[in-house]
């Protein structure tokens, strides 16, 4: 009898597990995994990049366009299985909220460190077209340098989508007493404001847009204003005034509470994930530099990066 229980075991074990890559795992569900696609390169080809990881475990992909804040609610009622991109600044609040009603857990943190943040481009201090530049003070002395033909005969700070950060960029201007010399307008996409650099670039221009770190951006030089300190607190939305930048932060992972039961292969693999600021850099530079599509930019780099990807497998 007992030779027959451990036999029956035996078998029902070999039924529900699976090996990838050498390493035993329990057997992934074959319901698609589903990941949100956003509105900057980074983030989208990182999500073709994990997707493609995925599937060479064996499972199925489903991609869906998710708005940025949102996404966190559709994650915690299983609509979207992971968020691959969680910046500390922007989203650390909905992601946060969203684990506190439960439903959706913190899967890990990349290795590349964030700061999102108004700047200007590397040729702006060279050429001293702000003397004072990258202090925030020197602004004061400048602002018909970034006028532009829509700014009223004011500075202009380019900012993302106003989906990014609401009313954010307008209440630091007022709260550090800029709003007599600058005004803030939202550009469409992230497209729209690496065209404005590109143009600024071509003219000789200044010009003040926001961007972040890491991104392709990083390799031709761009530098980040130098504002007063973040601290807990200080933005409007917290009952401070604004006047403050943006804190230097984490690019975590989010993951529905049920994934590492229903794929416990997959998201073994999506907790040991860990890009680097050089790696997401080249993801967006294939996209932005190299104009590739999403799709082709993620199959480029996951078959030259192969020594990056396939240890998060095993």
């Amino acid at each position: 009898m007992k030779i027959l229980k451990r036999n029956i075991a035996a078998a029902a074990l070999s039924m529900t597990l699976a090996s990838t890559g050498g390493q035993v795992f329990a057997q992934d569900s074959n319901k698609p995994i589903v990941i949100p696609t956003h509105n900057w390169s980074s983030q989208v080809v990182m999500a073709y990049v994990i997707g493609g990881i995925f599937e060479t475990m064996g499972n199925s992909v489903e991609y869906v366009p998710a708005d940025t804040q949102a996404v966190y609610e559709a994650i915690r009622n299983g609509d979207v299985t992971i968020s691959h991109e969680v910046w500390q600044s922007t989203f650390g609040a909905s992601f946060y909220n969203a684990m506190a009603k439960g439903g959706i857990i913190d899967a890990g943190t990349h290795a590349a460190m964030t700061l999102e943040e108004m700047g200007v481009p590397q040729y702006v201090i060279d050429d001293n077209l702000c003397p004072g530049l990258p202090n925030w003070e020197a602004l004061k002395n400048c602002p018909e340098v970034f006028a532009t033909a829509d700014s009223g005969g004011k500075g202009r700070w380019l900012e993302g989508p106003q989906s990014w950060h609401g009313d954010q960029m307008p209440e630091r201007i007022a709260g550090l007493g800029l709003d007599d010399k600058y005004m803030v307008k939202f550009a469409g996409s992230a497209d729209a404001l690496w065209a404005e650099l590109a143009s600024a670039k071509k003219d000789g221009r200044g010009v003040i847009t926001f961007n972040w770190t890491p991104n392709f951006t990083d390799a031709e030089g761009f530098v980040f204003i130098e504002f007063p300190e973040y601290f807990d607190g200080c933005r409007v939305g917290d009952g401070g005034d604004g006047a403050c930048g943006s804190p230097k932060g984490w690019l975590k992972k989010a993951a529905n509470y049920k994934f590492p039961k229903t794929h416990p292969a997959a998201y073994t693999a999506f907790s040991k994930i860990s890009f680097t600021s050089t790696d997401i850099g080249q993801m967006a530079a294939l996209v932005d530099v190299d104009k590739m599509s999403h799709q082709d930019a993620a199959k480029a780099w996951l078959a030259a990066h192969e020594d990056v990807w396939k240890p998060f497998t095993q």
